[in-house]
């Protein structure tokens, strides 16, 4: 009795989480009805009219929708591959840092720019692909000529795959750093007693060390399948390479909301999130079996 007592405390101190996340995620759910319905505004969702499946089905038919799947799976797919290979290799090269200032400054730097907004950065990046941008100033030494790469079906997914892990890897690789401290001292010992040199230890001890961190974080991004990055897509695309970085997200934005299609809207907001809560139980299920651990 005591215990639950004491307990008590720590239990109200959820309190204003969990009334933040009923009122602003639970209660705004009641809003997939949408979804099912031909939503008028001026009748409000109880007074708007039933048509079943027909947004989903609207979804498939227009002529866009693949190539916008398309487009969706290969700048999130391409982020999640890069933006678990890079802040691995990153943090284990930091790991490697004897220096104390060195290693802080460098943690420092690489942080920064996780913390700005894309609102930001984006004017940052557009000036350096600009045509009489530093990338194209460096190729002109080579005697290449300038190319308008935001402008360009060519490049623009790249970039926006670089920029995007530019921007996330420092970040994304305090979990293996993390992890990295978590390895016992005494086997890096035993193998430079047995004559194993820097690469071995690595290969042998370090990796396997922090594998299943690495398939737990793998399994958690699985979800993020179909979330290429909206806030970072609006700001870099144009008009002019939507056959190659429009999204589902841009294209609910410009279609769905600018264009007051709300229910459509709705339904690929709901697809988007049962495919990813399947992906993510999914996912969980792997890491149970493969890593031993679970996301939820």
């Amino acid at each position: 009795m005591k215990k639950r007592k004491s307990q008590l405390g720590y239990h109200m101190m959820l309190a204003p989480g969990m009334l933040f996340l009923i009122l602003f995620s639970f209660i705004p759910m009641f809003g997939i009805i949408m979804a099912f319905q031909d939503y008028i505004p001026t009748k409000g969702i109880l007074g708007s009219p039933w048509v079943g499946l027909d947004n989903f089905k609207y979804m498939l038919e227009i002529p866009d929708s693949m190539s916008i799947l398309k487009n969706t799976l290969i700048i999130a797919i391409g982020k999640i591959i890069l933006s678990t290979i890079v802040p691995i290799t990153f943090a284990l090269l930091l790991n490697e840092i004897r220096i104390k200032w060195a290693k802080k400054t460098i943690q420092t730097v690489v942080y920064l720019p996780h913390f700005l907004s894309w609102a930001v950065l984006a004017v940052v990046v557009a000036n350096i692909f600009s045509f009489e941008g530093p990338v194209n100033a460096f190729l002109g030494m080579f005697g290449i000529k300038p190319t308008l790469f935001l402008a360009s079906n060519t490049w623009i997914r790249p970039i926006l795959i670089g920029t995007d892990v530019w921007k996330e890897f420092g970040y994304g690789s305090i979990v293996y750093l993390a992890a990295l401290t978590g390895i016992d001292s005494g086997l890096y010992e035993a193998a430079a007693i047995d004559g194993a040199n820097r690469f071995k230890q690595l290969i042998n001890i370090t990796i396997p060390g922090i594998l299943p961190i690495i398939m737990l974080m793998t399994a958690i991004n699985l979800g993020n399948i179909l979330n290429a990055g909206f806030d970072q897509v609006f700001n870099l695309y144009n008009p002019i390479v939507y056959e190659t970085a429009d999204i589902i997200d841009t294209y609910v934005y410009r279609v769905g909301l600018v264009g007051m299609q709300y229910s459509f809207a709705t339904a690929v907001g709901l697809l988007k999130s049962v495919v990813g809560c399947i992906l993510l139980v999914s996912a969980n299920q792997l890491s149970k079996k493969f890593a031993n651990m679970q996301i939820f």
